[in-house]
């Protein structure tokens, strides 16, 4: 399998994509630092104590107050007396006003505040520096036992007295000089940090997390990486640099994208994005998986689709189930879909298919770098996966929640639209003396209110007993209505109709004449224009020449053909 590492960074945003044989698995933006909280240190102010929730607010300068945990909070320094933790009460622990030294551990989202914890860590390429414990760990990954015990016991002999050290995936194989580096920058670092706490204003943010390009290189490039593409001269020549500096060997897998197409264009990566957000992904074999997001939950749904199979059903749901299962778990990478994820595959009645799937699943979660734990199948046949969230998922990174629909997915119909604005016209006219009214609207509404031949606007007529105009406006919304002018018919209807007789317009052919198929119909502002000849011309833009006007509809003849020809009057 190829591994490549694409960098794609412009003012105001970085980017990064991990690519698997060229699929996208994980996509990483960092917009200008400022979003970035995870990884930084504040010297921060107990804001609110709450006894009930055995939790505190924390002012570390942000717009909203952090939030700390009891579980989160360092009794004792390096640990000690952390047994009594559980009877124990944050008000005890934790008073207002309070000076406090935290970390950030999950970015704020939404209307949250970030988490923060006061056991901090400070990573390195090798190793992770804890400053408040006093133990060693070695990173799961690392599988062999005989490496796990060499480099346990290298960590030991280096660690600090009274700090604790984790030694990441990284450090496989390095030797004990590389563990002493990594260990004296770190607490080089930690003794400035401790310097910067003594001085300086409360809340202030004492250590800022490295950029992008220096916190990718040192926490994704392995051996297993076969290529680093960087789009930016200077970004590039730190990149070989921070290579040279832990993976000497490795220099010439960084490149440079010099080419005037955009690197992520170039590696099909914008599309590979555009995939992402979409709510459906269909399967190579026709099948597809439907992803939806809730504030409580992710729940994904696999189906069929259009993929029947060759042999039998049994056979079909199988295999349908196992591609779904290691796209899901890719998907859940590419998207960061965190918290609970429930997974509704096809019913599968065998319990020997069910664990086949499972660990064709877990298989391709592994390869994940967030914590993920698969909880198994319920008695309903669903599965139940929880996720560490520390950053925002893909889509609350790069969508917004639709103002129409509110974050439902639906809108409300243009029948159900056209309604509420017949009632809102039936309640305005009831409050006018004059005879007349003219209404602007939305295009795409005034043209269902006025309905085939005006019968809509005839039946609204009658409701309210007055002359209606309706004129179609750009801009507005949907169920806007906007008193224009009141006022008599005749003094109305020149200031109601678009177009007059004689009058010469582009328009677009939207539609084939119901009754007569040789002409087409268009639209001026939602007023109805049927044009003689045009049933061929749908989806072109005409020019019409407007023979007759009327109150609801106009009819007109082609002046032009769409390739310059003139057509006979």
């Amino acid at each position: 399998m190829t591994k490549e590492i694409i960098f794609n960074l412009c003012p105001g945003e970085g980017r990064v994509a991990v690519l698997e044989d060229g699929r996208l698995v994980e996509l990483i933006i960092d917009r200008g630092g400022e979003y970035r909280q995870v990884g930084n240190i504040y010297r921060g102010k107990v804001e609110n104590v709450l006894p009930g929730m055995q939790a505190a607010f924390i002012d570390i300068g942000m717009e909203k107050n952090a939030f700390l945990y009891i579980d989160d909070l360092q009794l004792k320094p390096h640990g000690e007396g952390g047994e009594g933790k559980a009877d124990a009460s944050i008000k005890d622990l934790l008073k207002e006003g309070q000076d406090i030294i935290v970390q950030v551990i999950k970015e704020s989202i939404g209307n949250k505040g970030a988490r923060v914890v006061t056991h901090l860590t400070l990573a390195g390429r090798y190793l992770v520096l804890m400053p408040t414990v006093d133990y060693v760990g070695i990173s799961r990954r690392i599988e062999d036992e005989k490496e796990r015990e060499r480099l346990k016991a290298l960590a030991m002999e280096v660690r600090p007295a009274g700090m604790g050290l984790i030694v990441r995936t990284a450090a496989e194989g390095i030797t004990a000089e590389e563990f002493r580096t990594d260990v004296e920058m770190l607490l080089n670092l930690w003794r400035k940090i401790q310097k910067k706490a003594k001085k300086g204003p409360v809340p202030s943010l004492l250590y800022r997390d490295h950029d992008i390009l220096y916190r990718v290189l040192r926490d994704q490039f392995t051996a297993e990486i076969d290529r680093v593409v960087v789009d930016e001269a200077a970004a590039f020549e730190r990149a070989r640099e921070l290579i040279k500096s832990f993976a000497p060997a490795c220099k010439d897998r960084i490149h440079l994208h010099t080419g005037s197409t955009p690197v992520f264009d170039v590696y099909g990566i914008e599309s590979q994005i555009n995939e992402a957000l979409r709510r459906r992904v269909w399967l190579e074999n026709g099948s597809y998986i439907v992803f939806d997001q809730t504030e409580a939950l992710t729940v994904i749904d696999v189906n069929t689709g259009k993929f029947t199979g060759t042999t039998n059903l049994n056979e079909t749901v199988v295999l349908t189930n196992k591609i779904a299962a290691r796209e899901i778990a890719r998907q859940i990478r590419l998207r960061n879909l965190a918290g609970i994820i429930i997974i509704d595959f096809i019913d599968m009645e065998n319990e020997g298919d069910r664990q086949e799937v499972l660990k064709v699943f877990e298989t391709e979660l592994a390869k994940d770098k967030v914590k993920a734990n698969v909880l198994g199948f319920t008695s309903l046949g669903l599965l139940e996966v929880t996720r560490k969230k520390v950053r925002p998922s893909l889509q609350e990174q790069l969508q917004q929640v639709c103002p129409e629909c509110e974050g439902m997915g639906l809108v409300v119909s243009p029948e159900t639209m056209a309604l509420r604005l017949e009632r809102r016209i039936v309640a305005m006219a009831a409050n006018s003396s004059a005879t007349a009214l003219l209404l602007g609207i939305n295009p795409q509404m005034a043209s269902i209110l006025i309905g085939p031949g005006g019968s809509h606007l005839q039946t609204l007529e009658e409701a309210t007993g007055k002359t209606l105009y309706l004129k179609g406006q750009e801009g507005l919304g949907l169920e806007d209505v906007r008193l224009m002018a009141q006022g008599t018919p005749g003094d109305l209807e020149r200031l109601a109709l678009p177009v007059v007789e004689g009058d010469i317009c582009e328009v677009m052919v939207t539609d084939v004449h119901m009754n007569n198929p040789a002409d087409g119909i268009g639209r001026i502002e939602g007023y109805v224009v049927d044009i003689e000849g045009a049933g061929r011309q749908v989806g072109q833009q005409v020019r019409v020449q407007i023979t007759k006007a009327f109150r609801t509809y106009a009819r007109g003849k082609l002046l032009e053909s769409t390739d310059g020809v003139s057509v006979p009057g």
